[in-house]
């Protein structure tokens, strides 16, 4: 019924004002949808085993507070990999026992803030573990501690999110020569390791590749703790990636599949000697977003029609450059937020920006738009509308969030009452000057 809602909001966005020639693109979340999704993937993994397991959003797919509070009385945690990413979770009441720190690149100051607190903390590599070394001496400290291992296992459809690639810049490389051996030797060591992590990507992945990484890291993980004697190493944070469909509305690949598979090809990963954390971000948040903009203007060009919106490159910014690797939905509504019927028309859907390729689509078939029409483009509530791309000063939307009052009858369409809820206000022109220096305009003139 998530579509059945957007059409709702979609609707009330431009009887209540939320979208006008004024605010000619706003963000919308479907909070519902949000809580569906987290009471899926708690559910998906209760369903095959009874060990605890600490589900981490991971912040940069959607680094909202108000996100990230929801997903958190949903029973969440947070996955942070910056200094800002943590300033937002503990913003949004996350406490450190529910928060993991992961980077590539973590600071001295980061790592010495991330042991104060509590914070579990994977280290990216050997030398990471040398400062580390120093800072567990120095002072005692309640941080669950472990190191990222890279099980080289291969690439997913899209490179640059895959992780797990021969020569991925995360984690110790366990398959180059002498990386097993030192990883092994370094738990021999320090004795405070006790935790392992892996992931082996994100979008594009297929979910037999993630199982397989999580297999590897499993094996090391029982190495491990062969060579020790002992169960030192008491949790395995076996990352996210669940994939995301972007070209309907049905949500596929479901948690309860990975899960089911991971219980059927890792079966000791469930058995009880385990805790377990994982990482998941897109999948929690990108369906249940969606970014509405105005048609300025449309006109033709060597006979194609062209809808001119002011939804583009600063929002789907992914789909913008890499379109075959991103693709996106696009929808048509009226000016009154009406799902637009007719005959398919193949035009493009552009964005703002000042530069040719600022397309949300080429060549869709959708029924002709019209100026003043509205466009929902779904599917963006991750990596999209929380993560602005400044192109041409162009200010970011403002985000609500929506509920639909339910009509009793269990079916989810609700009785037409949409309520929306700031998450983040309109960026202003004033706030465009002070990012770009305007208390500084004198500085390089003397």
């Amino acid at each position: 019924m998530a579509s059945s809602r957007r059409d709702l909001a979609v609707r009330a966005s431009v009887d209540q004002g939320l979208l006008s020639p004024a605010e000619p693109v706003v963000a919308l979340l479907d909070t519902a949808g949000i809580r569906a999704s987290a009471a899926a993937l708690t559910s998906a993994f209760a369903a095959v085993t009874d060990v605890p397991v600490l589900h981490a959003f991971a912040v940069k797919a959607a680094p909202l507070v108000p996100v990230l509070r929801l997903l958190h009385e949903a029973g969440l945690g947070a996955e942070v990999a910056s200094p800002g990413e943590l300033a937002l979770a503990r913003a949004a009441g996350v406490p450190p026992t529910d928060t993991v720190l992961d980077s590539p690149a973590k600071t001295p100051a980061e790592l010495r803030q991330a042991l104060a607190l509590g914070i579990a903390v994977n280290a990216d590599n050997l030398q990471e573990l040398d400062r580390l070394d120093a800072l567990v001496a120095s002072a005692p400290t309640a941080s669950p501690l472990g190191i990222r291992v890279n099980p080289q296992v291969g690439a997913g459809s899209i490179g640059a999110l895959s992780t797990a690639t021969a020569t991925s810049k995360f984690g110790v490389a366990l398959r180059d020569e002498g990386a097993r051996k030192a990883v092994v030797q370094a738990y021999l060591e320090r004795p405070w390791l006790t935790r392992l992590h892996t992931h082996t990507g994100s979008q594009g992945v297929p979910l037999a590749l993630m199982a397989e990484g999580v297999g590897e890291a499993y094996a090391l993980a029982e190495e491990i703790n062969r060579t020790v004697g002992r169960q030192q190493i008491d949790t395995l944070d076996i990352g996210g990636g669940l994939p995301v469909n972007f070209h309907s509305d049905e949500e596929t690949p479901t948690y309860a599949e990975y899960a089911r598979l991971l219980a059927d090809t890792v079966p000791g990963l469930f058995d009880g000697r385990y805790g377990l954390v994982t990482e998941f971000g897109r999948s929690l948040l990108a369906k249940h977003g969606t970014v509405l903009t105005r048609v300025e203007y449309t006109k033709t060009s060597g006979g194609r029609p062209i809808a001119v919106t002011h939804a583009g490159v600063q929002l789907a910014t992914r789909t913008v450059y890499a379109p075959d690797a991103w693709p996106l939905r696009v929808l048509a509504y009226d000016s009154e937020g009406r799902r637009r019927t007719g005959e398919d028309t193949v035009q493009d859907v552009a964005g703002p920006a000042c530069f040719a390729g600022d397309l949300l689509a080429t060549g869709r078939a959708l029924p002709l738009l019209r100026q003043g029409d509205v466009v929902a483009v779904p599917d963006t509530g991750a990596y999209c509308f929380a993560h602005h791309y400044a192109y041409n000063s162009l200010p970011r939307p403002g985000i609500h969030g929506f509920t639909v009052a339910e009509d009793g009858d269990g079916g989810g369409g609700g009785d037409g009452v949409v309520t929306f809820t700031t998450v983040r206000k309109p960026q202003t022109l004033a706030e465009i000057v002070a990012e770009s220096g305007g208390a500084h305009a004198d500085a390089l003139v003397g």
